[in-house]
């Protein structure tokens, strides 16, 4: 823990230094609700003397995440931080409802108005942990573990994203879409193209498909099949261009349209929702693939894509070979709460809250 709440210090400092300044900020309480402030002036006046164990939960089965961040942010931002003490389990632990996940003891003034912060990082980081974790498992529900790619970089505001990064990676993501998402723990973003190269080639995709291996021979080709709504069509033109070099097509169609391979066999509609990425239009991909030799093509898909439609997809048999997902994974599902359940070494807490003792909390020193 030590080695990555070292990093992640040199992380939030490196963000924040250069664009937004939050060290003095932070620092000033710019970030806290203003009733700890005032809080920390009247404690700081009449019992400065105080040593309180400020206590975190959250009410939910869930993958916990942001506890490095947490200690980060304390070691950089609390007064004093060597005066406190701080227990707390780890990112990627297992949670139950109401679990002590962290403690913090000392003088409140030194750090009680920093609870917010922590119970806003907390939130996001295992919001989005639990959300990759629940998407993971539904992408193995049918027997066979599922790539899932987090693609969340246009659902938010960009500065969330390496911090999201690192939540999914606990979660179980296996890639991330932009560097900064990656940037934790060193490793760089994964893609290959979006409609623009297409477009930017007059929609000819066996050209930009072209351009791009030319270009990045060392990337496996995955070429994006739904510019022109044609996805069979144009997956088998790549294919028999490309041959063993293509790896895969994905399919992102819009949910307000309906491919032209359904256009074409009208037949088939009236029993199924035509629109998206539906399983119909992906086990026909998979055919006419197979048809052809392209066996090793895998199909990736995204768009729209949650928990409840991956595990439809897996629970039909789908011939999904990776997912991608965005939007749904940053949806803050998950509130932390942090209560002063002692002072002075005893039990004094609202109505209702109380010190829970957890064995598996570990003292960060």
């Amino acid at each position: 823990m030590k080695e990555i709440e070292l990093k992640l210090q040199g992380v939030i400092k490196r963000l924040t230094n250069q664009t937004f300044k939050f060290d003095e900020r932070v620092k000033e309480g710019w970030f806290s609700a203003v009733y700890f402030l005032k809080t920390k002036e009247i404690i700081e006046k009449y019992h400065s003397d105080n040593v309180v164990t400020m206590q975190f939960f959250q009410k939910s089965t869930a993958v916990l995440c942001g506890t490095d961040e947490v200690i980060a942010l304390v070691k950089t931002f609390a007064t004093n931080p060597d005066e406190l003490e701080i227990n707390s389990l780890k990112d990627g632990d297992k949670i139950s409802p109401f679990e002590t996940v962290l403690t913090i003891k000392g003088p409140y003034q030194n750090f009680g108005y920093l609870e917010g912060v922590i119970d806003g990082i907390l939130a996001r980081r295992t919001s989005v942990a639990t959300n990759v974790y629940n998407v993971v498992k539904a992408a193995a529900s049918s027997g066979t573990q599922k790539p899932v790619i987090f693609m969340g970089d246009r659902d938010d505001h960009f500065i969330t994203q390496s911090g999201d990064g690192y939540a999914a990676y606990m979660g179980g993501a296996t890639a991330q879409a932009t560097h900064a998402m990656n940037e934790w723990w060193g490793k760089k973003g994964m893609g290959t193209m979006p409609h623009a190269l297409i477009q930017l080639f007059n929609g000819d995709i066996v050209e930009a498909t072209r351009a791009y291996i030319e270009t990045y021979p060392e990337d496996d080709l995955i070429t994006l099949v739904d510019y022109n709504n044609d996805v069979i069509t144009d997956s088998l033109k790549v294919a028999r261009e490309f041959g063993d070099v293509l790896k895969g097509v994905r399919v992102d169609t819009s949910r307000t349209m309906i491919d032209q391979y359904f256009l074409r066999n009208q037949h088939l509609l009236g029993t199924f929702d035509p629109r998206g990425v539906n399983a119909e239009l992906i086990t026909a991909l998979r055919e006419a693939l197979d048809q052809e030799g392209f066996n090793h093509v895998k199909i990736v898909v995204s768009g729209g894509f949650t928990e409840t439609r991956i595990r439809e997809f897996e629970e039909k048999g789908v011939p999904v070979d990776i997912y991608g997902v965005g939007s749904s994974l940053l949806k803050i599902n998950i509130g932390f709460t942090g209560d002063n359940v002692m002072i002075n070494g005893e039990h004094q807490a609202k109505a209702g809250r109380r010190y829970r003792h957890n064995e598996r909390l570990e003292r960060v020193e």
